[in-house]
């Protein structure tokens, strides 16, 4: 069971996980949605396509940009298509 965790809440938390490039990808229904801000950041991988990004917000402390996924990936990256990554600062444990 995988486990995302930042700021004493957890954020996800899933035995269904994917990992691609050493990160943990979660199942959209694995998140804890009321930590999830939608940002206007957006990166390019050129093998998994565009990246959007949610802010994390816990407890009035905001982690920017801390979680990412691709809504329409390359066909590469199907596998992970809505699946939610971190890194800056949170912590995921396998």
């Amino acid at each position: 069971m995988a486990k995302a965790t930042w700021n004493g809440a957890v954020l996800a938390e899933s035995d269904k996980t994917v990992v691609v490039e050493n990160n943990h990808y979660f199942p959209k229904d694995a998140i804890n949605q009321q930590y999830f801000k939608e940002s206007n950041t957006h990166t390019t991988c050129p093998w998994k396509g565009i990246a959007n990004y949610y802010s994390i917000e816990v407890d009035g402390q905001v982690n920017k940009d801390a979680a990412w996924y691709y809504p329409t990936a390359k066909e590469r990256a199907k596998n992970i298509e809505g699946y939610i990554a971190f890194w800056r600062g949170v912590k995921v444990e396998a």
